[in-house]
Order: C-alpha cells, then sequence, then structure tokens
C-alpha cells in the first residue's frame, strides 16, 4: 500500500468529517502526501492545509470538478496543484455551484412523489455548506431516517438514472473545467475512470477530448478500481502518455470504500504524477 492519497473529500462539499479530522485521520494511518479534492468548491482547502502542516503530512492544493461530456455523460476531473484563489477558477466552481439548491429540491419533490417527504430538509440537516447540497446529502438523510439501510443500497434504489429521486443536472464543460485547472497552475486528472458507463470508443474520446484541452493525469489507483481496473487502466495511461495518479475517493467511515490516507501502489509502468507535482507540493515543516 502507497502513503498518497490524492483525491478525498471533507463536509466542504459531500464528505462527513471536517478537513481538519480527515487530514488528521489520513496521517493516523501514516499517509505522506494527501490532497483534499471537494466537490467544486476550494472551501476547505485552508484548514486542511493547516492541519497537514501539524501532522507532518506533505499536501496538494486540490479540487474534483464536475463535467457533463458528450452531452450526457457526467465525468469528473480533479485538479491537483491548484492556486486556490485563481479568480478564473473561483469563478467557474461558482458557475458549478449555483445550480444545486435548485436540482436539490427537484430531487426532493421527485421523493416526495413515492411517498418520502421533507427530503430536502433532511438533505440540509446534514450538509455543512448549502451551495454543495447534493446526491450524497440525501443518501444520508434517506439512511438516517431509515427508510435504506445504507448509503450504497440508496444509490441503487433511488438517485441513479431512471430511479425515483435522480434529477439530471447540466454540469460545465470538459475544456472549461480543465482550462480553469491549468490557468491555476494545477494538473488535470480524470478521476476515477472506472466508474463511468463507457465502452472503449468512448473512453477513447473522452481521453483525447481530456489531452486536446491539456488534461494530463488520469487516475489507476481508486477506491472505486479492482485490481483488473488498476492495470487497465495503467495500460491506458501508458497507451496515451497520460501520468497516473492514486486516490481513495474517501467520503466517511462506514460508507464503503477505501477508507483516507494509503492507496494501492501504481503498477511499474505507471509515471506518478507526483513526480511531475513536485514544485506545487507544500511540505510539512519537518520534511522540508
Amino acid at each position: 500500500m502507497a502513503s498518497i492519497d490524492l483525491h478525498f473529500h471533507s463536509h466542504a462539499s459531500d464528505g462527513a468529517l471536517p478537513p481538519a479530522e480527515v487530514i488528521a485521520r489520513a496521517a493516523e494511518r501514516e499517509a505522506t502526501l494527501v490532497a483534499l479534492t471537494d466537490h467544486d468548491c476550494t472551501r476547505g482547502l485552508a484548514e486542511a492545509r493547516a492541519a497537514a502542516a501539524t501532522h507532518g503530512v506533505d499536501f496538494l492544493d486540490g479540487v474534483e470538478v464536475s463535467v457533463t461530456w458528450n452531452g450526457k455523460h457526467t465525468v469528473h476531473i480533479v485538479g491537483l496543484g491548484i492556486d486556490p484563489e485563481h479568480a478564473g477558477l473561483l469563478a467557474g466552481l461558482q458557475s458549478i455551484r449555483d445550480g444545486r439548491v435548485e436540482r436539490a429540491r427537484e430531487m426532493s419533490d421527485s421523493l416526495a412523489r413515492i411517498g418520502i417527504h421533507g427530503a430536502f430538509e433532511g438533505a440540509m440537516a446534514v450538509c455543512e455548506n448549502p451551495e454543495m447540497i447534493g446526491r450524497t446529502h440525501f443518501a444520508r438523510f434517506l439512511v438516517n431516517s431509515g427508510e435504506v439501510k445504507d448509503v450504497r443500497t440508496v444509490f441503487r434504489k433511488y438517485l441513479t438514472p431512471g430511479k425515483p429521486g435522480y434529477v439530471p443536472h447540466e454540469w460545465t464543460n470538459l475544456a472549461d473545467a480543465v482550462g480553469w485547472i491549468v490557468a491555476s497552475g494545477g494538473m488535470a486528472v480524470i478521476a476515477h475512470p472506472g466508474r463511468y458507463d463507457m465502452g472503449r470508443t468512448l473512453t477513447e474520446r473522452l481521453i483525447l477530448d481530456f489531452k486536446d484541452a491539456g488534461g494530463r493525469g488520469i487516475e489507476v489507483a481508486s477506491g472505486s478500481h479492482s485490481l483488473d481496473d488498476m492495470h487497465k487502466y495503467a495500460l491506458i495511461a501508458q497507451r496515451y502518455g497520460l501520468l497516473s495518479s492514486a486516490g481513495s475517493d474517501f467520503h466517511a467511515p462506514g460508507e464503503g470504500g477505501r477508507d483516507v490516507g494509503r492507496t494501492d501502489d501504481l503498477p511499474p509502468i505507471c509515471q506518478p504524477v507526483w513526480q511531475a507535482l513536485q514544485e506545487r507540493i507544500i511540505r510539512a515543516p519537518h520534511a522540508a
């Protein structure tokens, strides 16, 4: 297991823990380099950065940007080594967040039509940052209210395409997302590619569009990936000249997937993204 985790979340977006707590949890698991990558916001980075320094963990400022690609596919692009104060990046992320509350009300209305009432208020009650209300907050409400046994089951029954509670949303486009990240000094990385419902042809198109926009990396080791997935995307990274990243995609204790702070070792054929990000890494005091 590698002591590097370049993709996880805090309660600034849809994680359950404050930024300082999630960094402390990573440090307890002997992480040496981490990146907080909350969805479409940089609100938690200052707290996380300070906590990383306290715990002796090297840190990269990060973000995960929501994208609608090819007219219908939702994909996520992680930005690593970004400048969290960059005006263009901040304006772009704000434009994504602006539609979340309206979407959440539509999700609540959809659930009410099948007899589940008060979902908007319930989701807001477990959402630290109201601008970032999303499906995970609805899932936690449904678990807390006893409607469903766990978050994974909620998504299967209610919050995916074709199910009650799912509301499609048009996010930003791929070129803009990558452009904001690159303009802020960061590196763009395709997040958890194994989660996308795409065959080989569409995956190739996504990668080529991503590279054309200035993207440079892909997550090979991910909390969403099986061992077979990891080797598949290692070969894809090699084939398309992409750097390889590793992230747990941790959201909350007990919600499935990987815990924060440690990831699978990348296969030997991979070129790690962190080797190309050395100048963007914020070194912990004792590691300087």
